[in-house]
């Protein structure tokens, strides 16, 4: 069985939430350099806004962060990164037409950095240039390879740092996409991993999420991973994961049919099952696409079991809400 997989969620929600600990990992020079005690600001909106009619190939992230540096003065910077999911011979020249753009925008130094996630071992752009009647102009850029990382997972099981572990789980996806059962125990020893590195209660829980997401599992053998986890939590006394949005949804679902099925009557049991499936629409719309309006609600509220389930399928890898709910 090939499941297939999503990355676009876990990158997203990994960058957002560890971002220091994103740069010190694919980009030590970099982070050395800045100061990361004066904090950091996200700039989602102004990147769209600069960048919305320069849409040249298909990524995991983009970002635009604002940070302070090490040397002292009072400035900002702006750190522009990329996770790039596939080899595109236009790559270079977005790193530069959004470099440039947000210079124009800004007047202060861009750095752009470019994390590859690709599985073409020798593409590796990391500069875009020309030169005409005497005038050169040119970028250049730093870039981090996952592939690179293949090589040494020793050192990814040891390393602290959370995106070690991402990395692993990004290697791991791609290397079982035709083995389910290798993937089983590969993600397995992951969240074996996620306890035995001390880290507090929401940093496992964020973390096995984004597990979750890239090692989709088929059903079978998602029902042994969660009864392995409930049997490991049960032994380290850590509630931790089982109370993860995953495990949330599906006990939501698992609710909504008891509640139907007490109630003795058919219309009762396909309002519990709808109002499960709900619940589960819900929180992965939210998850992926942010809060939802009140006619969205409204709409989820009141759909049958047939739209739910269509909607929870599409999900999965639609683009935008539109997506999700076109005709």
């Amino acid at each position: 069985m090939d499941t297939p997989d999503d990355y676009d969620s876990p990158w997203k929600d990994a960058v957002e939430h560890y971002f220091p600990e994103f740069i010190d990992f694919y980009f030590p020079h970099a982070s050395q350099q800045i100061n990361w005690a004066r904090g950091h600001e996200f700039l989602d909106q102004e990147l769209r806004a600069v960048v919305q009619d320069a849409e040249l190939g298909k990524r995991f992230v983009d970002k635009l962060a604002k940070v302070a540096l090490q040397d002292g003065s009072e400035r900002w910077v702006y750190v522009h990164l990329e996770v790039q999911g596939s080899a595109q011979a236009e790559f270079a020249e977005r790193m530069f037409v959004y470099n440039y753009r947000l210079y124009d925008r800004y007047r202060q130094p861009v750095a752009s950095l470019a994390l590859l996630a690709d599985t073409t071992p020798n593409w590796r752009p990391d500069r875009f240039a020309f030169a005409v009647l005497g005038c050169k102009h040119e970028l250049c850029f730093p870039v981090a390879k996952l592939l690179d990382y293949t090589q040494d997972q020793a050192g990814l099981y040891s390393n602290p740092n959370p995106f070690a572990l991402v990395t692993l789980a990004h290697l791991l996806t791609q290397a079982t996409r035709q083995d389910m059962n290798a993937r089983f125990a590969a993600k397995w020893k992951l969240v074996q991993l996620l306890y035995q590195r001390g880290w507090d209660k929401q940093r496992v829980i964020d973390l096995f999420s984004v597990l979750d997401w890239m090692m989709r599992l088929p059903e079978h053998l998602k029902q042994s991973l969660w009864h392995n986890i409930e049997v490991l939590e049960e032994q380290e006394k850590m509630r931790y994961v089982t109370s993860v949005e995953q495990i949330g949804i599906e006990k939501g679902m698992q609710q909504g049919m008891l509640q139907g099925l007490m109630q003795g009557r058919l219309e009762g049991e396909q309002s519990g099952i709808a109002k499960g499936e709900a619940y589960a629409l819900r929180r992965l719309l939210e998850k992926r696409f942010g809060p939802l309006s009140e006619d969205v609600l409204a709409r989820l509220q009141a759909a049958s079991i047939d739209e739910l389930e269509l909607w929870l399928d599409r999900a999965l890898d639609a683009d935008s809400l539109a997506g999700v709910f076109a005709q």
